[in-house]
């Protein structure tokens, strides 16, 4: 199937060929159809499967010049991406979307609310603008993305009072990673008789992302990641930490080590959080060291690597996670630190990836990865004038081996430095994995003898 079989207006198509969409994910090739022909929607689909163009598509299509959409999301930072996703698809459409979140004027973004046929908005700041009256909108399309997280960060209750203000009229679609109860009984009290769409774990994996884990004690966490940073040399990267101190951490010892890096967590100024993922997507930082929460919903392009710098506590994180990367067909690779501590953590997520056990490169394989880089590298370039003539200058005081000696050096200016050896061996990780299990099962079979001598 391609974007075609859906008979999507022609500017949609020009658009979706000018960025490289070919081919509809699983969610855009469920979703999509039912959407155009006005159903209301309950999609149960992960992060980084394309929701934004599944929901996003058929809106632009069916959205008349006098109607508005109301897509609710639960961060600044996915309101934001959603945002320009949707102004991306609708270029030659003539759309307008207004963004709103707090910590943002009122005033501008009202205006905004009225000049855009798109309004992507997070709850709080949705309701504080209905119920004060300073807005009044009637929108024919109403999303809910991301409804679990939105659940998870306590907005559930505004949920249920945005809806009062939003007219019955409407074609309603909820989006959420996973189905919770409370998510369930949502569904039924703000959706007409939906179509219900799921995505399964096979589906759900892209097949472009290698995954990697490495095994190693808590004191090797540093300078493991400095390692497979020098040794995997990524050109844009995401670095995932569990909570804001060690994204501050990380990002200063990464940046001190010579590293483009910056941090991305909630406690920033929305200014500066705006700058750091505006410089991440520009190519001007080569490496975003970011929580789950603020990362949510990131879409950039060109990631080519993401490391968990701490193993994430449970599997639909991780593939929120790794979904950064490998996105539009292209290549992309996950890459997981794992102390013996995170075992049981790994075993859950074992269940659902396809995540390998590697060692961590040696300084030996670090320096050789450099050199091999360095003469691929060289069989690319074509001498210029001026290098000719700067080769030609130098003969008169080196010979042709003292140059290239010389310039080698130059080019392998960086000194790779460091402990020889980090981390497990395949075999020595192996065995403790297996001690861990064993260990659990007799975990196990001791609560469960427990239990039935108390009965």
């Amino acid at each position: 199937m391609t974007f075609n079989d859906f008979n999507l207006k022609k500017e949609i198509l020009q658009r979706l060929q000018e960025i490289g969409f070919e081919k509809p994910s699983p969610i855009q090739e469920k979703a999509i159809p039912v959407i155009l022909a006005g159903r209301d929607v309950v999609a149960q689909a992960q992060t980084g499967t394309g929701k934004t163009a599944a929901f996003g598509l058929p809106i632009l299509n069916k959205i008349k010049p006098d109607e508005k959409a109301l897509i609710i999301t639960p961060t600044r930072e996915l309101a934001i991406q959603v945002s320009e996703e949707i102004f991306r698809f609708g270029k030659y459409l003539g759309i307008h979307t207004a963004t709103v979140y707090g910590g943002s004027s009122y005033n501008r973004q009202i205006k905004h609310i009225q000049n855009s046929q798109f309004i992507i908005a997070t709850p709080g700041r949705l309701l504080d603008l209905l119920k004060s009256g300073k807005i009044d909108i009637a929108p024919k399309y109403v999303v809910l993305d991301e409804a679990d997280e939105m659940l998870d960060m306590g907005f559930l209750d505004d949920i249920k009072e945005i809806f009062k203000f939003v007219p019955n009229d409407r074609q309603t679609l909820l989006f959420s990673a996973t189905m919770p109860q409370p998510i369930k009984e949502l569904a039924k009290t703000i959706l007409k008789e939906p179509e219900f769409i799921t995505i399964t774990k096979k589906q759900v994996t892209n097949e472009n992302i290698k995954e990697y884990f490495y095994v190693i004690d808590e004191n090797e966490r540093k300078d493991a990641l400095i390692r497979l940073l020098d040794y995997k040399n990524p050109q844009k990267s995401i670095v995932f930490c569990r909570t804001k101190k060690d994204v501050d951490d990380i990002a200063d010892f990464l940046s001190g080590a010579g590293f483009d890096a910056k941090g991305l967590h909630g406690d920033m100024e929305q200014r500066r959080r705006e700058e750091v993922i505006k410089g991440f997507k520009s190519d001007k930082i080569e490496i975003l060291v970011a929580t789950d929460v603020a990362a949510r919903g990131l879409d950039v392009n060109n990631v080519t690597h993401v490391f968990n710098y701490h193993l994430p506590l449970d599997p639909e994180s991780y593939v929120h996670r790794i979904g950064r990367t490998g996105r539009a067909g292209k290549e992309g690779m996950a890459i997981s630190l794992v102390t013996p501590h995170e075992f049981r953590a790994l075993n859950r997520i074992q269940k659902i990836s396809k995540i390998v056990l590697k060692e961590v490169p040696t300084l030996e394989d670090v320096k050789s990865s450099e050199i091999k880089k360095i003469i691929e590298k060289l069989s690319t370039i074509e001498p210029s004038e001026k290098a000719i003539e700067i080769v030609e200058e130098l003969q008169n005081e080196y010979d042709l081996l003292s140059i290239a000696t010389k310039f080698a050096h130059m080019l392998f200016e960086k000194e790779v430095d460091g402990r020889e050896k980090i981390g497990k061996s395949i075999k020595e990780a192996k065995r403790l994995i297996e001690r861990s299990k064993k260990d659990s099962n007799r975990g196990k079979r001791y609560s469960r003898n427990k239990r039935g001598r108390r009965r």
